[in-house]
């Protein structure tokens, strides 16, 4: 499959009337890992060209519950579609059902005690103590090949795994950020078709997003070409720039 790249001719020949961009964060939203004032500056452009944002990331609820207070953004999804919070209540909301998070969160320590005596470098994230839903651990000294036996033990053990050049997510096989992006627009905006919805992401953790047979319009900013040979689902299309310098080259095509 050919990336097509994003130009100004395919926006307003094939993609109008967007309603929704949902974004990955890291590597799609920051640059060297940090957030901008170009940033700042492009949410504040979109929303007030009524396109409204909402974040889609495999951060932890934590995390999320105070970043959405800081940013002009409809809401925020986090731990790859484990729970959401929105702009203006800030209450944390379960996407997947967990009778007692308790004993979840005992059974995936334990899974991940099993992957470290297999893997011994493995160390849980720091943010992993504000989590729900997953379990996680650092990943940048992983390489393809171990991230590769990660999943097939996990696939073999009916354990969910994904990963994003940042952390591996222990989670529950159901849980992806497509399904959960499906059920915020079934509950909130069920008025919109597909076709006004955009999904944007730069990491394998994205890549239910890029599943054309669910979401139609989708874009990767241009370093989601170091993973593009491992994906199943690939994006629709691709930007020129890299991280938030891809993203905002897309939201000034849109507006």
């Amino acid at each position: 499959m050919t990336l097509r790249k994003i130009t100004q001719e395919l926006v307003t020949k094939h993609i109008q009337n967007i309603k929704i961009i949902a974004t990955d964060i890291d590597g799609t939203l920051t640059k060297n890992s940090e957030f901008s004032s170009q940033l700042f500056l492009t949410l504040e452009q979109l929303k007030q060209h009524n396109i409204q944002v909402i974040l889609i990331t495999g951060r932890s609820a934590g995390w999320c519950q105070g970043i959405v207070n800081y940013l002009p953004v409809w809401g925020i999804i986090a731990e790859n579609g484990g729970i959401y919070c929105l702009k203006d209540n800030q209450k944390i909301t379960p996407l997947t059902a967990i009778n007692n998070v308790s004993k979840h969160r005992q059974s995936l320590q334990h899974n991940f005690e099993y992957l470290k005596s297999q893997f011994p470098q493995l160390i849980t994230s720091s943010d992993n103590q504000f989590r729900i839903t997953d379990w996680t651990f650092d990943c940048h000294d992983l390489t393809q090949g171990q991230l590769l036996n990660i999943k097939k033990i996990c696939d073999k053990n009916n354990w969910g795994f994904t990963y994003s050049h940042i952390q591996g997510h222990l989670k529950p096989v159901e849980q992806d950020k497509a399904k959960a992006l499906m059920r915020i627009k079934e509950t909130y905006f069920k008025q919109l078709s597909l076709q006004e919805i955009m999904t944007v992401g730069d990491s394998p953790n994205d890549e239910s997003l890029f599943n054309t047979d669910i979401f139609p319009i989708s874009v990767g900013v241009n370093n989601i070409l170091k993973y593009t040979e491992k994906l199943q689902y690939k994006p629709a299309y691709i930007t020129n720039l890299l991280e938030i310098d891809g993203f905002c080259e897309l939201a000034k095509l849109l507006i």
